[in-house]
């Protein structure tokens, strides 16, 4: 067995192994939910049907997973208990709309108010940074294991912080590790961007913008001075799981425009061929490429490039 495949092989295992604590955690190895005559998914489905209005049985199954005819059976024994009530839809009469009755919002409301003492239950015994951690922590597998970025859930961006640089190295290290092979290397020059900046940093000229969401860093670019008419564009990153929401042509934009603001008369930026999607967002912006380089860098045969747009 190959190091990769027992790598993998212990990963399973250490997912698997969360999986059983946290069903076990949070009760979900009892033969009903929260000691309710309803089951997980049927909780699940009033869930929906409260937070939502006049759903229909198609996006019920698409937004749950679940198939078509069992669906069909609880929907029934819901419809059977009064719990929730059918109408044809008002622009597409071929579709038929659900929605909870006044006995289903009455069944659900017990269960909701439950959910939310066992959680507050499970969070009494934690400090509140043990809290902020724990929800971090859970935002974060959920954004790793779903299909994609939640486009409703918005991103701000905001000058550097005490901590920023250092997280901001850290992860130029772990994804450039990670999706390009680099060695350590990347991280040390991070590094030393980071802390010129740091150390001659002229609010007047200069800038750090983080992009945050959720509470949580997902991108980063700086404007540096090089001299009274050029600036740098640097250290620009957007983290796997915030990708496609534009966030790095924002930061992009941003730096652009504080370059002109501050009259600089040229912005210019270092990159690497290989990294296609921040070069798409330079050239979208109106940079021009002046130089190529082929070198040994970071571990990995690359071609440098030197990019520049008249401000």
């Amino acid at each position: 067995m190959g190091e990769s495949q027992a790598v993998l092989d212990e990963q399973i295992a250490a997912i698997r192994g969360f999986n059983r604590f946290y069903t076990r955690q949070i009760g979900l190895l009892d033969e009903s939910l929260l000691k309710s005559p309803f089951s997980l998914t049927e909780g699940r489905v009033l869930f929906e049907l409260a937070r939502r209005d006049r759903l229909t049985a198609s996006t019920l199954c698409r937004d749950l997973g679940l198939d078509a005819g069992y669906l069909s059976r609880l929907l029934k024994k819901f419809e059977t208990r009064g719990l929730i009530a059918r109408a044809p839809s008002e622009h597409d009469a071929r579709q038929t709309m659900l929605s909870l009755t006044a006995a289903g919002r009455d069944a659900f409301a017990p269960l909701d108010a439950d959910a939310h003492d066992e959680i507050a239950a499970l969070l009494a015994s934690m400090t509140a940074d043990e809290r902020d951690r724990l929800v971090k922590a859970m935002r974060r597998v959920q954004s790793l294991l779903d299909d994609g970025p939640d486009r409703a859930v918005p991103f701000i961006l905001r000058p550097h912080a005490p901590g920023d640089i250092g997280w901001i190295i850290h992860r130029h290290g772990v994804l450039y590790a990670e999706e390009y092979g680099w060695d350590e290397n990347l991280e040390a020059l991070a590094a030393e961007i980071a802390a010129a900046f740091v150390k001659s940093f002229d609010p007047k000229r200069e800038r750090c913008w983080i992009a945050e969401r959720d509470g949580e860093i997902v991108g980063s670019v700086f404007i540096v001075r090089e001299d009274d008419e050029t600036a740098k564009l640097r250290l620009l990153y957007v983290e796997r799981a915030a990708r496609g929401l534009g966030i790095g042509r924002r930061l992009v934009d941003e730096a652009i425009r504080f370059a002109r603001a501050k009259g600089y008369r040229t912005l210019t930026l270092w990159t690497n061929d290989v990294l296609v999607s921040a070069r798409r967002i330079y050239e979208a912006a109106g940079f021009q490429l002046v130089a190529e380089d082929p070198q040994h860098a970071f571990g990995k045969d690359v071609v440098s490039q030197t990019w520049s747009l008249a401000l």
